[in-house]
């Protein structure tokens, strides 16, 4: 749903690209655009998404897992999913837009697995944050810095959400000595350098990250910021890319403080990183790498994909995890 946008045809071409014969659903809301995506693909049908009806329009055609690559405030694809048994990841909401998602869950939770993809880029931040923390025994302080090149916008649908979430979220989700809180004005003003260590002005950000990774982790601080600007890349004057600054504080498996400094990197882009993450969820979700789909519950994108085979696949992208200068 919503296939036919920037995001939405790059996470199918990811798709297509790792499994050329499984049939896709490429829906919208113009008939022509959802065709011509389609066709674009091949072995893909393009369809018009009527969120007013239970089928969406579709009928009786097969699917095996839903993705929503726009804000569908009518849950219109979650409802549809559950019906059909059939497995959901949004990548859209905001950290305070999830309840309608979560109670829809918890009066289903054997229907089919719900994907809260609302990380940033789809899993790219606290999969490997996770890679990241394995040097630590105890975890202490996370802070994640985005960094969007100023040229990387992505489409419509991304300046959207964007533009919605900034509207109705100003303050930013952050934990803070083991309690959430949020950071507004002053509060949320904040820097961070970029890979190759130029002063980034940011903002916090809302992210849904925050909590998984202080849930998981159990650090008791934990914020995301968020700056936009020239990449390091197009500083070098080179293309645009995209950055994610990973600081992490704690203790060492030896007992002693440690303090590491990473940055995941991605030469082409924001949209081709979500595309990325969004493709392995839904490979995963529907069993197309072999094993069982993924059973009924609700999720984070890092529980669904396997962490190992997420990095090497960044890497054949010709993106990868930098390990930065921590002074």
């Amino acid at each position: 749903m919503g296939g036919t946008g920037a995001i939405g045809r790059l996470s199918a071409r990811a798709l297509r690209a790792a499994h050329p014969d499984v049939p896709l659903l490429i829906g919208g809301r113009n008939a022509a655009k959802s065709a011509e995506a389609a066709d674009d693909l091949g072995n893909a049908e393009g369809v018009v998404i009527d969120p007013r009806v239970d089928d969406l329009g579709l009928g009786d055609r097969p699917v095996a897992a839903v993705a929503v690559f726009y804000a569908d405030d009518r849950l219109a694809g979650l409802r549809y999913a559950q019906r059909r048994g059939a497995a959901h990841l949004g990548i859209s909401s905001g950290v305070f837009e999830i309840a309608p998602e979560v109670a829809a869950y918890m009066h289903a939770p054997s229907a089919a697995a719900i994907v809260l993809g609302y990380e940033w880029l789809v899993g790219a931040t606290t999969i490997a944050t996770f890679a990241c923390a394995q040097a630590f025994a105890q975890i202490h302080d996370i802070k994640i810095g985005a960094l969007v090149d100023e040229q990387d916008g992505g489409g419509p649908a991304v300046a959207e959400d964007f533009e919605r979430l900034n509207r109705m979220m100003p303050a930013a989700l952050t934990r803070q000595d083991g309690r959430y809180v949020w950071r507004g004005k002053d509060d949320a003003k904040t820097e961070f350098r970029a890979i190759d260590g130029a002063t980034m002005q940011a903002a916090g950000f809302s992210s849904i990250d925050v909590a998984g990774l202080a849930a998981a982790t159990g650090a008791p601080n934990v914020q995301f910021n968020i700056a936009t600007g020239i990449s390091s890349s197009r500083r070098r004057g080179e293309p645009k890319s995209t950055e994610i600054l990973i600081e992490l504080a704690g203790k060492g498996h030896d007992g002693l403080a440690l303090r590491t400094r990473h940055a995941v990197f991605h030469p082409r882009g924001a949209a081709h990183l979500t595309a990325l993450g969004v493709s392995m969820i839904l490979e995963r979700l529907a069993g197309l790498d072999g094993n069982a789909p993924t059973p009924a519950g609700l999720y984070f994108p890092y529980q669904v994909v396997d962490h190992g085979s997420y990095l090497l696949r960044l890497q054949a992208e010709g993106g990868r995890i930098v390990s930065l200068d921590t002074l």
